[in-house]
């Protein structure tokens, strides 16, 4: 598989500052089990390994980051949000045109509005799995904080500001029936209404108590890759405990265990449907030892392949 590994160093869409530099934090995070050397392997290098050809685009250059008071306190930093995620729309679809893999790291989970709508650009109709403590199915209507990371769903969704809705061309990009949420269990009073009304399959922490996370991802699957030319994977790594992951702006007790997320991985590589993925989220600043930006890569290898046996 040809893998291009794309860095959004942003966290324009967040409310507190950090996960811009977690794109770095991930490409060259050490894995404890790895026999310590002085030139341990980065993430390009550990997928190389698993027989994939790793090309690494870079970083996006990233617009200033608007400073308070905002021009719109519903749509915090909405005009950088819109001019990264244009760039990132050309990316993704130039790499899914050349029959490429988009592995996008951030970054705040607002960049997954640019990835996801060039990925649609060039394969069409797609299946989207979120897998997220948060629905990210706000609008500047129902949002209690005006951050953007917790619109880009809703958008792609068809649903909110036209700026954020026309990323990537006018309109609904991801049909509501074909978007699952794994892991939720912080959901706004208005984003719940949004999501019931737009009829989204969502798989809470209480679903995966009751179910195991094996007959979620499945069920999950099931939605996302019916009658879809393709399933893209949004990761964002505050759906693990903040016991297994700390380094997350937005931490809710009660999440996925570190085993957990990775057979989530495991299942979805072992379905085959996989075409685009984002690892988002990741705060190097509240972080232990870089604790968090190691369980990403543990998880990202996951999803091309790496077993523990």
């Amino acid at each position: 598989m040809n893998i291009h590994l794309v860095g959004v160093p942003s966290d324009l869409g967040a409310s507190r500052r950090g996960c811009d530099i977690g794109p770095n934090a991930v490409r060259y995070a050490r894995l404890d089990q790895d026999p310590p050397t002085n030139e341990d392997p980065n993430l390009g290098e550990r997928l190389r390994k698993l027989g994939h050809t790793i090309i690494d685009e870079g970083n996006l250059a990233v617009s200033p980051r608007e400073t308070p008071p905002f021009s719109n306190p519903k749509l915090k930093s909405l005009e950088p949000i819109v001019a990264i995620c244009d760039k990132l729309v050309e990316v993704t679809e130039r790499i899914c045109r050349t029959n490429g893999f988009p592995l996008v790291i951030g970054g705040d989970h607002s960049i997954a509005l640019g990835s996801i709508a060039g990925v649609v650009k060039a394969r069409g109709n797609i299946g989207v799995l979120w897998i997220d403590a948060h629905g990210d199915f706000n609008t500047d209507k129902t949002t209690p904080s005006g951050n953007i990371h917790g619109m880009p769903l809703a958008a792609l969704a068809g649903l909110g500001d036209d700026r954020l809705v026309d990323v990537g061309g006018p309109g609904r990009k991801v049909d509501p029936a074909h978007i699952a949420i794994v892991g939720a269990r912080s959901l706004d009073p208005g984003e719940k209404d949004l999501l019931h009304e737009a009829k989204v399959s969502v798989f809470t922490m209480e679903d995966i108590d009751r179910e195991g996370i094996a007959r979620t991802i499945v069920r999950a699957l099931e939605v996302t890759t019916s009658g879809t030319s393709g399933l893209h994977v949004s990761f964002d790594i505050d759906v693990l405990d903040p016991l297994e992951a700390p380094g997350v702006g937005t931490p809710v007790p009660g999440g996925l265990t570190y085993r957990e997320g990775r057979l989530a991985m495991e299942l979805i590589a072992a379905s085959g449907k996989l075409t685009s993925l984002d690892m988002v989220e990741v705060n190097p600043t509240l972080d232990h030892a870089n604790r968090t930006a190691k369980v990403a890569v543990e998880l990202i290898l996951a999803a091309f392949g790496k077993r523990l046996y």
